[in-house]
C-alpha cells in the first residue's frame, strides 16, 4: 500500500477542505493508499515535515499550496527516494506551470495518482534551495517589500512594481560565469532553473528544470514606459529575441555588487548574509517529482 503524506498551506487558499477531502478520497482509496495529512504551522515547518516523511518511508508528499510552501517542503525531500507532487493552490504557481501540472485540483489529483516521475535540478544561491529562479535586482526588492503585505495575488505584486519603479536605481554587477565574467549593469538579474516565473511570465523561455544548467537573464535598465512591451513579450515566451534581455547559460554563477542588498529564492524574500555576493550553483537531477511528461 502506497504512503502518500499530503502538505497543506491553509493560507494558499484551501479554506475549501471538504471538498478538497473528497477529492482526495476519491482518487486515492482507502484499499490502495495510506493517505495521511498535516498542515503548515509555522516557518520551516514543511522542511520538518518533509524529512520526517522521508524517515518515515513516504513515497509521495504532496505540496498543497504555492512556490513559497513547494520550496519549503522540498527542502526536506531532495536527495531522498521520496517523490514530492504538486496540488497548486498558490497565487503565482511558477513551478507547476512549468511542469504543466494542471491548476485544476481533480485533474492535479488525477496526475499525482498516475505517478509519473522524473528527477528535477535544484538551484542553490548562497546554500538558499531555489526550484525556479532567484534574483538580485528589482525582483527582489520587491519580494522584500512583498513579504511584508498580509494580501497576496496578483494585484498587490503590480501595485508594489509600479510604486517602487521610479526610485528604483540599477546596479552594475560583476559577474563569472563557468570561469567567464561579465561586467554589466541590469534592472533584473535573475537566474532561472525553469521558465515559469509565475501567472505565465517567462523571463527564461527555453530554461528547463532538466537540462542539468541555469539559465541567467539579464535585463539592462529600461523606463517605465519599457514596462509594458517587456511584460507583454514575457507573456508571450519570446523575451529571449527582443533588445530586453540577454542570456547566458552555465552551472556556477557568482554574482558581486557593492549595492547588492536583496535576494530572492521562488519568489520569497532571504536573508543576504554574505557582503555584496551570491554564489549560485546547480544540483542536477536531486529531486523526484511527478510530472505531466
Amino acid at each position: 500500500m502506497k504512503k502518500i503524506l499530503f502538505i497543506i498551506n491553509r493560507k494558499a487558499g484551501t479554506d475549501r477542505e471538504k471538498k478538497l477531502g473528497n477529492a482526495i478520497n476519491k482518487h486515492f482509496p482507502a484499499d490502495q493508499y495510506s493517505v495521511s495529512i498535516e498542515y503548515l504551522a509555522y516557518l520551516g515547518h514543511g522542511t520538518d515535515l518533509g524529512r520526517e516523511a522521508v524517515k518515515n518511508g513516504v513515497d509521495t508528499v504532496v505540496a498543497v499550496g504555492g512556490d513559497g510552501s513547494i520550496n519549503e517542503i522540498a527542502q526536506g525531500l531532495v536527495g531522498s527516494n521520496t517523490a514530492m507532487a504538486i496540488l497548486p493552490l498558490g497565487s503565482g504557481n511558477g513551478l507547476a506551470r512549468a511542469l504543466k501540472i494542471p491548476l485544476n485540483v481533480d485533474k492535479a489529483l488525477g496526475l499525482i495518482a498516475t505517478n509519473k516521475q522524473r528527477k528535477i535540478d535544484v538551484g542553490y544561491a548562497n546554500e538558499h534551495l531555489f526550484l525556479s529562479n532567484a534574483g538580485v535586482g528589482f525582483d527582489a526588492l520587491v519580494a522584500e517589500q512583498f513579504r511584508h503585505k498580509t494580501k497576496r495575488g496578483l494585484s498587490g505584486y503590480a501595485k508594489l512594481v509600479v510604486n517602487s519603479f521610479n526610485s528604483y536605481n540599477p546596479s552594475t554587477y560583476e559577474i563569472e560565469i563557468d570561469g567567464n565574467s561579465i561586467s554589466t549593469q541590469a534592472f533584473l538579474l535573475t537566474v532561472a532553473n525553469g521558465n515559469q516565473f509565475g501567472y505565465e511570465f517567462k523571463l527564461a523561455p527555453k530554461a528547463n528544470v532538466f537540462d542539468g544548467h541555469l539559465d541567467l537573464c539579464v535585463v539592462p535598465p529600461v523606463g517605465l514606459l519599457g514596462l509594458v512591451p517587456m511584460s507583454i513579450f514575457s507573456l508571450m515566451g519570446n523575451i529571449d529575441k527582443t533588445r530586453y534581455l540577454k542570456h547566458y547559460v552555465g552551472k556556477e554563477i557568482t554574482i558581486r555588487s557593492n549595492d547588492l542588498k536583496y535576494l530572492q529564492v521562488d519568489g520569497d524574500s532571504v536573508p543576504l548574509t554574505t557582503d555584496g555576493t551570491v554564489n549560485i550553483r546547480i544540483q542536477p537531477a536531486a529531486l523526484s517529482i511527478v510530472v505531466n511528461k
